[in-house]
């Protein structure tokens, strides 16, 4: 068994907030790992080759999971995306492939637009473990959409690094639907570096038993006129637990740069617990800076208006979680993987 201290935050805050990083104690990280063989890709699968560069990180979730990843990963992925393109990834757990540690390496050419989807499911109950690495280049004048939805069970373990470079004029957007694990932890970093680049990352998670969401967002602006945007919309119920940095560093040269980050975070029971950090950082001039946190019950007017209309008590809640969710939802163009999303919303809020 093993103790981590995970996503540990880029400036130090009061020990009483109790944020600063995330500890999981008893994990059992699994020793053995073979080939992961459930994996389905749709789209232009020619783009993906086998070579990826050396993993080299400013962050990372931590250094024991970095380098389980570097010494044992079982799928190494590199994406080359030119001109449009369009290509989903599907990871399927089951008892013939219990333990995932992918290296993914995407690359978005010069002027290229692409989506890229990249699910997480498992069929069953059985406890799986997902150790993931995903990074981007963003070169000169690209655009890139990508994907991420997890969907496993609550018996899992779910950690995810994702770091990226976004050159002049590029654009990264991130949809990212979080759902499964007993814990599921993620660490996004961008480098946001050229001239008028921009990154945008839109969340959902919902937890309920005794799910635990950690999530540390740290982007770096450098370019002029650079931008990110963070918007994270969240449920919890029962006894489930969510902790969300949001770190935006305003670094020298970033002159005219912009940031915004928002979370919000809805408590269908009283046991479900939120914190939240968001921070701006600042060594430049000329930014401009936005952050809000909130964390509340779902307003009593409106569930009483909706179940004035013949809705019980849970089908007025589902209906609630999805109108907040529904924003970040639109994003996915697919429509398909958004039922299906809105069935696993309907499900786990049973």
């Amino acid at each position: 068994m093993n103790n981590l201290k995970l996503n540990e935050t880029p400036i130090r805050t009061s020990r009483n907030f109790n944020i600063n990083n995330m500890k999981l104690e008893n994990i059992k990280i699994p020793d053995t790992i073979n080939k992961f063989n459930n994996i389905a890709i749709t789209g232009n699968s020619s783009l993906i080759s086998n070579n990826t560069s050396n993993i080299k990180l400013t962050y990372g979730i931590e250094e024991e999971l970095i380098n389980q990843i570097k010494e044992h990963s079982n799928i190494e992925l590199k994406i080359n995306c030119f001109e449009h393109e369009q290509m989903q990834v599907d990871f399927n757990f089951d008892e013939n492939n219990p333990t995932l540690l992918e290296n993914i390496e995407i690359i978005a050419n010069e002027s290229s637009k692409s989506t890229i989807i990249l699910k997480y499911k498992s069929q069953d109950d059985l406890e799986y473990w997902h150790n993931g690495l995903i990074r981007v280049n963003a070169k000169k004048n690209s655009e890139i959409n990508i994907i991420l939805v997890n969907l496993l069970n609550m018996k899992s373990n779910n950690f995810m690094s994702i770091e990226n470079n976004i050159e002049e004029n590029a654009k990264i957007k991130y949809t990212i639907i979080d759902f499964g694990g007993k814990n599921s932890i993620t660490n996004y970093y961008s480098n946001i570096i050229g001239e008028d680049s921009d990154n945008t990352i839109n969340t959902i998670y919902l937890g309920k038993e005794n799910q635990l969401f950690d999530l540390n967002y740290i982007g770096e602006l450098r370019g002029k006129k650079s931008n990110i945007d963070i918007e994270v919309q969240g449920a919890l119920t029962d006894k489930a637990k969510k902790h969300f940095k949001g770190t935006i560093d305003f670094k020298k040269g970033c002159k005219k740069a912009t940031g915004n980050e928002n979370e919000a975070c809805m408590l269908l029971s009283d046991t479900a617990k939120s914190l939240a950090l968001p921070m701006l950082l600042c060594s430049e001039e000329e930014v401009e800076g936005n952050h809000s946190s909130s964390a509340g019950k779902i307003g009593e007017k409106e569930l009483f208006y909706i179940m004035s209309r013949g809705f019980e008590l849970k089908e007025a809640m589902k209906l609630m979680v999805r109108a907040k969710f529904n924003k970040i939802l639109e994003n996915i163009d697919n429509e398909e993987l958004k039922e299906e999303i809105i069935y696993e919303i309907d499900k786990r809020l049973d």
